[in-house]
């Protein structure tokens, strides 16, 4: 009987690097990795998605959100973050089908501003986002149940559930903004969310913030002068959210233990090694951030803020973004004047976002090109009424 031996394969540098223990230099020039998105496997899929499209006509409206790649983006009638879109949507009433290249709680949002006789599809249901998930209907409604034991139980002192007022985030889905609209709170977006918090302190004395603790914390310290220590994080997956009774009570930022997977991974070691590799650079983030990176940053703003100060940006300057990839190469292309590059090293895109490929949109219009609808997104019309009033507060801001 024959026997064989394992042998360890040479250190070599590909090895390595499969293994994670390597790192290829050629692949950290900021906006360009080998993992690189393929070309779409059936060549013909621009001109099905031409055809369909110019087939519909009118009748349809297609939004991208600006995390979407390339290839989709190039099909937009309009782009930009989810709440202009939304509001797009609304805007075009002769459009009887609004095909939402994004995630689900923007197509929710699509359904919920626009008219009964317009239908919005969502080209791969599959499309969901780790934040809007990381809240359910069921969790908040024990979160706030606990809020008015505590207003009830011994000892309140003045303390009630009225006082608290919920803001929420637009990356929410339809349960939690329709929560929202049935307490009196409103939603905001990156863009707008010290004028919501403004709002909701002068109505209340706390603040209940769904579902982006980084987004809550780094808008309450950073752009109105409250401390890390107003804010506690609520936990829905421990026993009372993980905190006291004292801790809820004193709290002036009650923040859901919710955030961005993307916006998430940059550290404050990102951005050190980047000053380091590039002297003089600008680092700008996106306040979905954590707080430590947001302040070790030049700049911090919404999405479209972002795209706005690299529009300005001198030629010639050098900037690192903290937001999603398909974004920051879009914004490289676009300024080739300037240098731009990936705040993380690790390349990250949006993977649910990234479901939103040019297969299933060429499905998608082809199917409605054939008077077939698919992946319609409906919003109860219960759940739509009191997410309407919370979208609306948000619009009433001053």
């Amino acid at each position: 009987m024959s026997t064989t031996t394992f042998q360890e394969p040479a250190p070599t540098p590909v090895s390595l690097l499969l293994l994670g223990r390597g790192a290829d230099p050629r692949s950290e020039r900021g906006v360009e990795c080998p993992g690189d998105l393929p070309p779409a496997s059936d060549p013909d899929l621009v001109a099905r998605a031409e055809a369909a499209k110019a087939k519909l006509g009118d009748r349809l409206f297609v939004l991208g959100h600006h995390y979407q790649r390339d290839e989709v983006i190039r099909f937009a009638d309009v782009t930009g973050d989810s709440f202009k879109l939304a509001q797009q949507a609304a805007a075009r009433p002769e459009a009887e089908y609004i095909v939402f290249c994004g995630v689900h709680f923007m197509a929710e949002s699509a359904d919920i501003l626009t008219s009964d006789a317009q239908q919005v599809i969502l080209p791969d249901l599959a499309a969901g986002c780790s934040m809007a998930d990381m809240a359910t209907a069921e969790q908040v409604e024990r979160c706030w149940e606990r809020l008015e034991d505590l207003a009830r139980g011994e000892g309140a002192n003045g303390y009630s559930a009225e006082r608290v007022v919920p803001v929420s985030y637009m990356n929410s889905s339809a349960d939690i903004k329709a929560f929202t609209g049935r307490h009196g709170g409103t939603i905001c977006t990156s863009s707008n969310a010290q004028r919501a918090l403004e709002w909701a302190f002068a109505k209340g004395e706390q603040v209940l913030f769904l579902p982006d603790q980084h987004l809550g914390r780094n808008t309450a310290v950073r752009d109105m002068g409250y401390s890390l220590d107003d804010c506690v994080v609520y936990n829905p997956h421990r026993p009372n959210g993980g905190l006291t009774d004292d801790q809820l009570r004193n709290a002036k930022m009650i923040l859901w233990r919710g955030h961005c997977s993307v916006h998430g991974r940059f550290t404050p070691e990102c951005v050190d090694e980047v000053r380091e590799r590039i002297p003089g650079v600008n680092v700008l983030v996106h306040p979905e951030c954590r707080h430590e990176v947001v302040e070790k940053a030049d700049y911090v703003g919404s999405t479209e803020r972002i795209i706005t100060l690299l529009n300005e940006a001198e030629p010639g300057s050098a900037w690192a973004i903290g937001t999603e990839l398909n974004l920051v190469k879009r914004l490289a292309a676009q300024h080739p004047d300037k240098q731009i590059v990936f705040l993380d090293k690790s390349v990250c895109y949006c993977s649910t976002m990234n479901r939103i490929d040019l297969p299933h949109l060429v499905w998608t219009l082809e199917a409605l090109a054939d008077g077939r609808v698919p992946n319609v997104i409906e919003v109860d019309t219960e759940t739509a009424h009191y997410a309407r009033v919370a979208l609306e507060q948000m619009l009433a801001l001053p």
